[in-house]
This record gives C-alpha cells, structure tokens and sequence, in this order.
C-alpha cells in the first residue's frame, strides 16, 4: 500500500509507529490535490496554512504523547454547505460567493477538537439541490472512475476527492440521500446518522427543515466509525440532539431480520445495480443474518408528490434573506424561487405531517426488522454535466428516477449506511443500503464492519488515483 492509500486507522498506527508524521503525509495529499484535483474538480478552496500549522501542532502532540484521539493529524475535507472559519462557503452559488464565516459549524469544531486537520472545501451544486455537482461558480465535479460522468451529488466533491485518495475522510450532508448516492456511485462508505445524532449548531440556512444532517464519507467502516463518534454527542444549542437515541435492537448479530426491497414497484432499476445488490443480500444471508424479500410496507405517494414544493419552499425561504439578489440565482433555480413562493403554508404544514407519519409508522417497522436493505441508487453514474439519466433500464424517468431510495430515510428521521457491492462490468461502482431504527446508528456500523471484513472493497481505486 502507497502512503497516500493509508485510511485514517492505518495513518493513526503509522504516526504511533513512526512511520510518518502529519506534516509529511499532508505535504503527500497536498502534492497530489495538485497533480490530480484540476482533473477531477472536486476541492474547492484549500487552507494550506492553517493545516501545515493544524499539522505541526499535531506531530507536537503525537511525539509528546499527548494525541487527542484516533484523528490526530488526520486530514479531512468539508463540504462547501458546512461552515469552515476563515474558508470561503459559497453553497455552489453566486449569492454566497463572497461569503466567509468566522466560525466553524460545531461538527467541524468537533474534528478539529479531535486532533483532525482541516483541508479544504468541496464543490457541491447551487444550494446543494441537485444529483449532479456543478454549479456557476466552480463548474462540473467529475467521477474519478470516469471522467466524463458525475459522482452524484450533493456530496459530490467530497466523494470525488476520496475516491481519488486526496484525503482520507471528508464531511458530507445529507438531506434526500445526498452522502449515500454518491458514496454508491464512487465505491465509499457513507453514513446518514439519525436526526440529532450529530448537532448542528452555526449553519446555513436548513432549507429541507429537520431531514439534512452533517455524515462522513469515507473507504472503511471503521473511519465511519471513528469520524461519527468524534462527532455525535448532545449540545443543549440543539434540541434535537438531546433526544435519548434508542439503543441496538436486543438480538445477536446473526439473528438480525432483514427486509430486502429488491426494487420500489415497478420503478426502473439498472439491470447490473439488481444484480449486484442481488448479491450484496445473499454475502448478508451468508454471515448469519436473516433476509426477507418484500414490499417497504410505507405509502411514499405523498413524500414524492410534495418534495418538489418542498425544496421550492427551502429555495424561497433562503433567498428571502437576500432580498434583490434574486438575479444571483442560476434559472433553474430562478424558477424554484417562483414557484416556492407560491407554497401556501397550508400545503406546506400538511407535507410536514407527512414526515410525522413516516415516523410513526418507522417505529412500528422496525419492530418487525432490524434492517431494510435496498439499492442506493436506482441508476449507474451519467454525464457530469446533465442534470439527471432521462433513461433507465430503457424506460423515461424524472428528475428523482434515480434517486427514489434515499429520501424516505431522511423523511422518517433515521440511519441509513451506503456500502459497496460487486462493481459494474465497465468497473463503475455500485452501491447497496441499510437502514437501521431511529438511534441504531452504532448497529449499522456494527455490520457495515462485519460486511466489509468478509467481502472487502478497499483495494478499489480509480486509475487516476495513481497518476499523481
């Protein structure tokens, strides 16, 4: 394994053994962001001082014995939706362009107050509101694995550059699947915590209400793990996090139930992300755990029905903070603002009780599973720059064709974990789900540990990786 291959469980032996320090292994990503992130697109800004200073302080630390903790020294990107103090966040959007906060969004102060080195920032798409990651600021994020086609969005950069090996980890959100799709289109992990798992405090505007939460994006699940448990734990500042999480379903690991939705009706699903999701149950089924095929016992017709007037509302909301900058906007987006300024508030509370609903009937299914395993993506990587595949499986879709997976879980409060199944036959990665109880995050990283160790990914890499 090459240095800049090293996960963030692998860089904390090798600073302990001594085999290299922070200040080295971040001047080897910052060579390679350069050689190779004009191809791909995917950092955005760098705080090359502030992490050789973040980075000296931590080799201080290490050779003292006084690390903070298993991310000492360990670099991590941010996506530009989350607040980095002094770094530039533009949300993907000319009305942000010049923005700079001066202070960190509270999971980042978390990684930092655990020894992590902040890198830089992520592209993502104007107001993080698409499946693509481009925007008129910045342009087009491209997939390492192919460079002609997306990484998914919204998290789009920060898969990107994981992939790539320019760092590590990176920090991701997630309000309709926007970590999980990507991660599944890029051969990541990523884990969509439960609803106040980890607290948000000094944000953006949250343009999707309660559903958008802060998750890593990582190669393994035991970064997964490090990088919620840096970040989890309650802050008064946000009520939601105070919430007692319920704990673990009372079962041992091989009598875990299982709910399989091998597809959401009869909406198109590419042939070979069936196949190998297909697959990724039965490597389930051989580590003890019990699968049944059948139907998400959930009426979605109404989520799907109000999420367009949702996110058009969101879009409102965030530009009445910025009255007369409305031009700022590119034209989709222009015409979002039209139409949520049109979302009565009537239509609106009524689509909020449709979250409630999904949240009641949640707990009652998951009485009954531990698990629902579903493809993370109904659609393999498209063109970087087109919006959406009109196309799966030979049959028109729509703007959420690909996405139908994903956003039921941000609507029903609880976790969910992309990981990597059998890649396509042209190599493209592909991805599978599981959701897990409000609270059961720690269960999901718990098989996503048990899954990896028997069918690792890890030895994946784009080619571009290595031609640094």
């Amino acid at each position: 394994m090459a240095p800049w291959q090293r996960s963030a469980v692998g860089l904390a032996d090798a600073y302990a053994r001594g085999e290299t320090t922070p200040p080295a292994q971040l001047e080897l990503l910052l060579e390679r962001v350069a050689a190779l992130n004009p191809r791909i697109n995917a950092i955005i800004a760098l705080d090359e001082a502030g992490a050789r200073r973040a980075a000296h302080e931590s080799a201080g630390r290490i050779a003292a014995g006084r690390a903070r903790g298993p991310l000492e020294g360990v670099p991590v990107l941010v996506k530009d939706n989350i607040l980095v103090r002094g770094l530039p966040c533009a949300w993907g959007s000319r009305v942000y362009a010049n923005y700079v906060p001066a202070e960190d969004e509270l999971p980042v102060a978390r990684l930092r107050a655990a020894g992590a080195i902040i890198l830089g920032k992520t592209n993502v798409p104007e107001l993080t509101f698409e499946g693509i990651t481009w925007n008129p600021v910045f342009g087009a994020t491209r997939n390492p694995y192919d460079l002609a086609l997306t990484p998914g969005g919204s998290s789009g950069g920060s898969v990107a550059a994981v992939a790539a090996g320019l760092a590590p980890l990176a920090l991701g959100t997630d309000g309709g699947g926007s970590i999980r799709r990507p991660a599944s289109h890029t051969g990541l992990v990523a884990l969509k915590p439960s609803i106040g798992a980890l607290p948000r405090v000094n944000s953006l505007p949250m343009m999707l209400h309660d559903l958008e939460v802060i998750g890593p994006i990582v190669r393994g699940a035991e970064d997964a793990a490090l990088m919620y448990r840096a970040m989890a734990g309650a802050d008064a500042r946000d009520w939601r996090s105070r919430v007692a999480p319920a704990a673990p379903p009372p079962h041992a690991q091989g009598a875990l139930r299982v709910l399989y939705v091998q597809r959401f009706g009869q909406a198109p699903l590419d042939p070979e992300i069936a196949a190998s999701v297909e697959g990724a149950a039965r490597a389930l089924a051989s580590l003890g755990l019990r699968i049944e095929s059948g139907a998400l016992p959930l009426d979605l017709d109404p989520l799907e029905e109000f999420w367009p007037a949702f996110g058009a509302a969101g879009v409102a909301m965030v530009m009445a903070q910025h009255p007369g900058k409305e031009n700022l906007l590119g034209p989709r987006f222009q015409a979002m603002l039209e139409a949520g300024r049109k979302v009565g508030a009537g239509r609106y509370l009524a689509g909020l009780q449709i979250f409630e609903r999904l949240r009641r009937e949640a707990v009652e299914l998951f009485q009954r599973y531990d698990l629902i395993l579903t493809p993370s993506a109904a659609a393999l990587p498209w063109p970087a720059e087109t919006l959406y595949p009109q196309v799966i499986d030979g049959r028109e879709v729509g703007p959420r064709g690909h996405a139908i997976y994903t956003g039921w879980v941000n609507a029903c409060a609880i976790p969910a974990i992309n990981l990597p199944c059998a890649p396509s036959r042209s190599g493209l990665p592909i991805g599978f789900q599981l959701a897990a109880a409000f609270g059961a995050d720690e269960l999901l990283l718990q098989v996503a540990r048990r899954y990896e160790a028997a069918h690792p990914w890890q030895d994946r890499w784009p080619a571009i990786a290595f031609e640094a």
